[in-house]
């Protein structure tokens, strides 16, 4: 949720480790962000962030091999403070082995109403290169820009509240090289065959999202938010959540949070078409069916307040863990034999997600 006073954001160093494990997708790796104020109205930060990457998900395992890749993503950020306005712009470029993101932001945020209310506006730009392992000659290019616009306000002395648009319209190859749809296919041994996904080359999302965040007497907080998606096309989805952060002693903040996601599947998505090319767009990445996912989280932080060391203001040592169970409703895992095409177990899994960092405040 966004500040509600135009002030730069604190000189702070931060070293990351996370950890994805679930569905036979591993992803690992660090990241190290440092921040930085530079006289008194601007601020500049740079992030490295590595993912290393081993994949044998459901997805790659019916139609391809296991594969192993790492990611590197390198941004920039400058922040500039103009008395009660802030504008912040940033780039960052994400490389992997058939993939290459670049993307450019820009905001920019008011204070009004004696500083209890902020308005801010956003507008971001990405381009993408999508190339294939194994294919020279493939090479794909995509689009995406987003708008956003928020309304920040502080509505008691123990509330405040936040509202948010966002419209990201996204041109040029939208799918995965990769992957695959089955159809039924009688001269097959298993009943089905595989033929690329196609899908269309433009796509426009929207999303709306009310946040919430209350503090309690004791220095403790409850936060809640909805988010509503919808796009052209067909999908619906919704997620709601809330936490609770309580402090323990001087020193000890524990975070505990439930969240809720669900959404229904795109126009084009089957898990098993009648037959080849059935219709002009075809999908069944598991991400464009309908399904489900909820989220248990546990947080817990140590606040450091050095005073031998006149250079770091404090500090803190975080921990933080995700628990997420998938359940899909018309994505059918294939792995399981002994079952007629399309009357296979539904497909479902648990991840695990770990972040472990420090950061300090100098």
């Amino acid at each position: 949720m966004p500040l509600l006073a135009a002030v730069l954001p604190e000189d702070r160093s931060d070293a990351l480790y996370h950890a994805y494990d679930g569905g036979g997708l591993e992803v690992n790796g660090p990241s190290i962000l440092v921040r930085k104020q530079v006289g008194k109205n601007s601020s500049l930060s740079a992030n490295y962030y590595v993912d290393s990457i081993t994949s044998a998900t459901i997805d790659v395992i019916t139609a391809a091999s296991p594969y192993t890749e790492k990611r590197t993503e390198k941004s920039v950020g400058m922040d500039f403070l103009f008395n009660k306005s802030i504008m912040s712009m940033g780039y960052t470029n994400s490389v992997e082995n058939d993939f290459d993101a670049q993307s450019a932001f820009f905001t920019i945020s008011q204070d009004m109403f004696g500083d209890l209310t902020t308005v801010s506006l956003g507008y971001a730009r990405g381009w993408d290169e999508i190339t294939k392992t194994g294919d020279p000659d493939f090479k794909e290019e995509a689009d995406r820009q987003s708008y956003s616009l928020g309304i920040s306000q502080v509505m008691t002395k123990h509330l405040l509240m936040a509202l948010n648009f966002q419209t990201i319209t996204d041109e040029g190859f939208l799918n995965n090289p990769y992957r695959s749809v089955r159809y039924l296919d009688p001269t097959s041994a298993n009943g089905y065959s595989f033929e690329p996904e196609v899908y269309p080359r433009t796509r426009t999302s929207n999303a709306a999202a009310l946040r919430a965040i209350y503090y309690l007497p004791y220095r403790a907080s409850i936060q809640g938010e909805y988010r509503y998606f919808s796009d052209d096309w067909g999908i619906r989805a919704f997620n709601a959540g809330i936490s609770y952060t309580h402090p323990v002693g001087k020193h000890w903040l524990l975070d505990f949070k439930y969240r809720y996601y669900e959404q229904n599947k795109a126009d084009f998505y089957s898990d098993l078409f009648p037959y080849a090319q059935a219709q002009n767009y075809l999908a069944r990445d598991k991400e464009m069916s309908s399904y489900s996912n909820q989220t248990l989280g546990f947080g817990v932080s140590y606040q450091i307040f050095p005073r031998s060391l006149r250079f770091i203001d404090k500090g803190s040592i975080n921990l933080k863990y995700d628990y997420i169970l998938f359940e899909y409703d018309d994505f059918r895992d294939v792995t399981r034999t002994g079952f007629a095409p399309g009357e296979e177990p539904l497909y479902d899994f648990s991840a695990s997600v770990m972040q472990l960092f420090l950061s300090i405040w100098y």
